[in-house]
């Protein structure tokens, strides 16, 4: 497949909605009821008193989970390894050996009580997708990959090295399992001694598409079936240290305090007003605060806080952070205190490909599904691997909104939507 062929126009994909499958291909539709078996036989694996799942990366329950996707992947007639990063990879040959594989794919791992349908949905959607073409013997000329990603919850550790690698510090880093990355990798059968091995570089992927639960309200909210995701937010994070000065609380005058929890206060009202004072679907957080020295008679003289932002424009989260800094020193004239800030994260955003894009919106209508573009607030593999390949992400209903929560939870008509949407996406892709 040549780049011109592939890199059609969305003005194009979008006139041509009368576009025609062979007839085989048309008629073609997932097997519902097993995937949606697939995921019930997967929660159990981790499975907790409130119906979630704890599956954390690198524990007993993760490494259960994952010789149960292998043992679905070799049902589905895929070829099962897992490279030298923990990433589950499940290849079927093209027609042609010399195109890149088109690649799908998700995570298993679970946030620490969570729910049973984030990443999991995409992970065995995409198997479902590869038994549904060994079943109707429908050869692609592209080959099939597979991936399922070893630590997406614990900071995207699987993706992160296939697309960009990973260092001796990322290797030496704690996670929720008690492990480091590196003893983790190695416990599910990677090898953090060869993680060269994993990279992928441009070229390598004709593109990578990702099913996925929306984790937010809106498609529900709205009656659309199948959001189109435009991009990933980008995502900065910032510790935010507050000093005033401890004091007694009984023998300070109230206009002679310098109180580093009430400026934080007033910090907390700010970001809220600023972030919501510019049209856009942007959003920040301050998620921690702990004020020092914690004493009921005591005039906190020390506060630690956070600040994230998100946006699909980095341009903008700088607008946003400056005049949060602006709003700070008014702050600190009134109070008498000090802020600083430390950026701990950046996160680039990802804005997904367009003609993918428009492949997604264009066979998601045609199968009678009505859409929605929108953007992803939340991380995914999607994001780690836009640099090198392009990606394409389908979001399906979420109830109520709900994610990371036992009460996560997608309807099995609307994940079988969003599997047959991947599928004829696929044999779309194929075809370019």
């Amino acid at each position: 497949m040549n780049r011109r062929t592939f890199n059609i126009s969305l003005a194009s994909a979008a006139c041509s909605l009368a576009f025609s499958w062979p007839q085989a291909s048309a008629q073609l539709r997932v097997n519902g009821q097993r995937l949606n078996q697939h995921l019930a036989d997967l929660a159990v694996f981790g499975k907790t008193p409130e119906g979630g799942t704890h599956r954390v990366a690198y524990t007993e329950a993760d490494l259960q989970a994952r010789e149960f996707t292998m043992k679905l992947m070799r049902e589905a007639r895929l070829d099962v390894s897992i490279d030298a990063a923990g990433n589950l990879l499940g290849r079927r040959a093209g027609r042609n050996a010399k195109l890149p594989p088109l690649a799908l794919g998700s995570h298993i791992d679970s946030v620490p009580q969570g729910g049973s349908y984030d990443g999991q949905v995409g992970a065995m959607g995409a198997i479902e997708v590869a038994q549904t073409l060994a079943e109707q013997n429908v050869a692609l000329a592209h080959p099939l990959e597979v991936i399922i990603f070893s630590n997406e919850e614990g900071g995207t550790y699987g993706s992160h090295a296939m697309a960009h690698g990973l260092t001796e510090k990322q290797l030496g880093l704690p996670t929720n399992s008690g492990k480091t990355v590196g003893e983790g990798i190695k416990y599910i059968g990677g090898d953090p001694g060869k993680l060269s091995q994993p990279l992928r570089k441009r070229g390598d992927f004709a593109a990578y598409l990702e099913l996925h639960i929306e984790q937010g309200g809106i498609l529900e909210a709205e009656k659309i079936n199948i959001g189109v995701v435009e991009g990933i937010v980008g995502i900065n994070q910032w510790e935010v240290i507050v000093e005033g000065f401890a004091n007694h609380a009984g023998t300070t005058p109230m206009n002679q305090r310098r109180d580093a929890l009430l400026a934080a206060a007033k910090y907390i009202e700010a970001v809220n007003r600023v972030v919501t004072s510019i049209p856009g679907r942007q959003v920040g957080t301050v998620g921690r605060i702990q004020a020092q020295p914690g004493a009921y008679n005591v005039i906190p003289g020390k506060v630690t806080t956070t600040l994230e932002l998100r946006d699909l424009d980095m341009a903008k989260i700088q607008l946003l952070f400056q005049r949060i800094q602006a709003e700070v020193a008014q702050i600190e004239t009134a109070t008498g205190t000090k802020f600083t800030f430390k950026e701990t994260n950046t996160v680039i955003a990802a804005p997904t490909d367009v003609r993918v894009r428009g492949t997604i919106d264009e066979t998601a209508r045609r199968l009678g599904f009505t859409t929605k573009t929108m953007p992803s607030g939340a991380g995914h593999d999607a994001q780690e691997l836009a640099p090198i390949t392009p990606v394409g992400m389908i979001f399906i209903p979420s109830r109520a909104g709900i994610s990371h929560s036992p009460r996560e939870f997608s309807s099995p008509a609307d994940i079988t939507n969003g599997a047959n949407v991947l599928l004829h996406t696929v044999l779309r892709l194929d075809e370019r």
